[in-house]
């Protein structure tokens, strides 16, 4: 064992065993609680129920008539009405009504989206989860035994067509972009039950157990592909943009930081300017390096402007094949790892439960890469850091730029976001949290906050060596970040046009004309959300400017991010309370 890692382990368990909070009667009473409700809610949500690793479910989909939604409102409604009589407040420790907060929170803002969004009526990418994710999860990350899942899944996919049904009931007037990324996906659904589920399965399609039912699915999927092309996409008008009002109420609710939509969107236009002046001090030391026979542009703001995109454009073109994006992307993975422990950043996960593969056709559409936990309920299954290389129907032009923008370097800071120390090691940390509220209603903002926290990390400890081209892509990668926020406003608060969009994207954060594309697309099908990379990392940046000005020269970096990860997702609002008791900073 490392000295370093010996000597924190040490100071960790005091602390942890010297802790204020440990669990009183009202905080398993609040457990108690949650729990039963949890499990009614899995029940009747048997897909959540298997995302979160409950498997208790596996063979039923979920109901989503209407009657059901109504059922699933009024429950909702109950438990936020009868939480603070059911479990008193004050008799929590300090941990529990972190606890009952978290949950009350999450309640609200469910009611908050049931009565102000209308997924069933407006987006249909709801029923293709149902018809995907809910098969494809039981073949990929289920630790039940092989025969359990097959059985469950066939069972599952016999479901499928009263879900279909439900949606062609349902399905009133989506928006038109919404809608397209559905229908794409669910040609991948075709092609998934036609042939790919059988590879995941491990079988051969003649002697599978899957085909009956695979089968019998086929025929639904694709007469209802016909139906969204030919009787809903016609009439597809519905309204995308979420509006200022509902905007700020949705964004409140889902960052849950205790920052506004204006707060977010003035935050956010400052540090662009900021970003874009340090990725200028680097451009121009790389100019001449490049450009020998040209003069440096003008230092006015068009010409630093230009200093950026000509250099940035010059690195891009390090990159590998299409078909090599996940092997490059393991080996890359390798060397961060060893970066990561040779830097003492933090302690990484063992064993190492992250798979890197190439993303599932019907799971494509909205974003080049994600990473799948392992279920909090089921931590012991693998992690997907899933890579979408560029559709087969692009041509060589559209391909190629898809690829500067994923050059080596981009392709490194992916995967230190998705995998090393990002996503999959945070969420890896917060499996491991007793607390059953924050295994299951973890903060996005959290998660999205410390990936890109996690970016300038590793870049500001030496990783990439001495390569300024490293460090402008960084701050590249990090400028989207900043420019999600502005966009994510500005789009569902103002009559901002796709061009403005594009302009912002491709002008002021330096993205390809594919990838702010996308991007645009991304805007439009979602809210609040592409606002949780930038929140969360200001939290985060934050937090480590405060404990290092009171620590000062008692400051370390891998006990500060174990004290970080130590407590689960949680609302990044709870982080200086909890972070600084832990590491003495306060009482």
């Amino acid at each position: 064992m490392h000295r370093w890692l010996a000597s924190f382990l040490v100071s960790f368990s005091f602390i942890s065993a010297t802790r204020a909070d440990e669990p009183n009667a009202e905080d398993k009473k609040l457990e108690t609680v949650f729990k039963t409700y949890l499990d009614e809610e899995f029940k009747k949500r048997p897909l959540e129920a298997t995302r979160n690793g409950d498997h208790r479910f596996d063979h039923l989909l979920d109901d989503v008539s209407a009657e059901a939604r109504a059922a699933g409102k009024a429950r909702t409604q109950k438990m936020f009405d009868e939480l603070p009589k059911l479990v008193s407040y004050e008799k929590l420790s300090r941990s529990g009504q972190i606890d009952f907060e978290i949950f009350r929170h999450s309640l609200k803002r469910d009611l908050w989206l049931i009565e102000n969004t209308r997924p069933y009526e407006d987006d249909p990418r709801v029923y293709n989860d149902l018809a995907t994710e809910s098969v494809y999860l039981l073949l990929s990350q289920s630790t039940e035994p092989k025969p359990v899942n097959l059985r469950n899944a066939a069972e599952r996919i016999r479901q499928i067509p009263k879900a279909i049904e439900v949606a062609k009931k349902t399905l009133k007037n989506p928006p038109k972009v919404v809608l397209e990324t559905a229908i794409k996906q669910n040609k991948g659904a075709i092609a998934f039950y036609e042939s790919s589920i059988y590879e995941l399965a491990e079988e051969t399609p003649m002697l599978s157990t899957l085909k009956p039912a695979a089968d019998k699915v086929v025929p639904v999927l694709k007469e209802y592909q016909k139906f969204l092309e030919t009787e809903v996409l016609p009439n597809a008008k519905g309204e995308w943009r979420l509006g200022k009002e509902k905007f700020d109420q949705k964004l409140q609710l889902e960052l849950d930081a205790g920052v506004n939509a204006a707060q977010v969107l003035a935050d956010a236009e400052a540090e662009m300017d900021r970003v874009e002046g340090e990725m200028y001090v680097i451009a121009r030391q790389l100019w001449h390096k490049h450009f020998p026979k040209q003069p440096m542009p003008p230092d006015d703001a068009n010409g630093k402007r230009l200093v950026i995109k000509k250099v940035l454009d010059v690195v891009s073109d390090e990159h590998g094949k299409p078909e090599d994006l996940v092997k490059d992307a393991t080996t890359m993975a390798g060397k961060i790892k060893n970066f990561i422990r040779e830097k003492k950043i933090l302690t990484l996960p063992e064993p190492d439960r992250c798979r890197i593969v190439e993303m599932p056709e019907f799971q494509r559409g909205n974003s080049i890469a994600y990473l799948n936990p392992a279920p909090p309920l089921d931590p012991k299954s693998a992690s997907y850091y899933a890579i979408s290389p560029p559709p087969r129907e692009w041509d060589a032009k559209r391909t190629k730029s898809f690829m500067r923008e994923y050059n080596r370097h981009m392709l490194q800071i992916l995967t230190i976001h998705e995998a090393y120390p990002g996503h999959y090691v945070q969420l890896e940390y917060s499996n491991r949290h007793p607390s059953l509220i924050r295994k299951v209603l973890w903060s996005g903002v959290f998660a999205e906050g410390w990936a890109v926290y996690t970016e300038g990390v590793m870049a500001d400890e030496g990783f990439g060596g001495d390569e300024l081209a490293f460090r402008l892509n960084q701050l590249k990668w990090y400028l989207r970040a900043v420019a999600n926020a502005i966009l994510d406003y500005r789009m569902h608060c103002t009559d901002m046009t796709d061009e403005e969009a594009m302009h912002l994207l491709v002008t002021r954060a330096y993205q390809s004309e594919g990838e702010a594309v996308l991007k645009v697309i991304r805007a439009k099908q979602s809210s609040a959300q592409l606002s949780t990379y930038f929140v969360g990392r200001m939290a985060f940046q934050r937090l480590r400017r405060q404990m290092q000005n009171e620590l000062k020269e008692k400051f370390e970096l891998g006990a500060f991010h174990e004290a970080v990860l130590s407590h689960g997702t949680l609302p990044v609002k709870y982080l200086p309370e909890i972070v600084g008791r832990q590491l003495g900073v306060r009482k």
